[in-house]
C-alpha cells in the first residue's frame, strides 16, 4: 500500500503546474493546476495513454489541431501519438486529474 497528501506535494512550478501523487509502478498519475493565461505545453506520447478529468474550472484542449472548450465533469483520453494541449483561457484556476497508463516516464515528446 501506498499513501500520500495531495497537501503535502508541491507543484512543479511553484503555485502551478503538473503534481504527480503516485508514480508506477504501472500508472502515473497526479493533478494538473493551470491558472488563468497558462498552458501545458503541446505535446504527445509514443505509447502512453492520458485521461483527464476536470476537477473544477473551465479550459481549452487542442488536441491534434483542434480545439474543444471543457468544465468541471468532462473526462477526455488521449491515445498515443494525440499530440494535445490545455490552455486555461478562462479567468479562474482549472484543476485536472490525470492518468498515464502504460507508466512509460520516458514516453513525453515535446512538439
Amino acid at each position: 500500500m501506498q499513501h500520500v497528501r495531495e497537501q503535502e506535494l508541491s507543484y512543479r512550478n511553484g503555485a502551478s503546474g503538473v503534481k504527480y501523487l503516485m508514480r508506477g509502478p504501472r500508472i502515473d498519475w497526479g493533478v494538473l493546476l493551470l491558472l488563468p493565461g497558462e498552458t501545458l505545453g503541446q505535446h504527445y506520447h509514443a505509447e502512453v495513454e492520458e485521461t483527464f478529468y476536470v476537477v473544477e474550472g473551465a479550459a481549452t484542449f487542442v488536441v491534434n489541431g483542434e480545439r474543444l472548450a471543457v468544465a468541471a465533469g468532462d473526462v477526455l483520453r488521449m491515445g498515443p501519438t494525440d499530440r494535445h494541449d490545455i490552455l486555461n483561457d478562462s479567468a479562474k484556476p482549472c484543476k485536472l486529474v490525470f492518468i498515464k497508463c502504460p507508466y512509460l516516464p520516458k514516453d513525453k515528446v515535446d512538439c
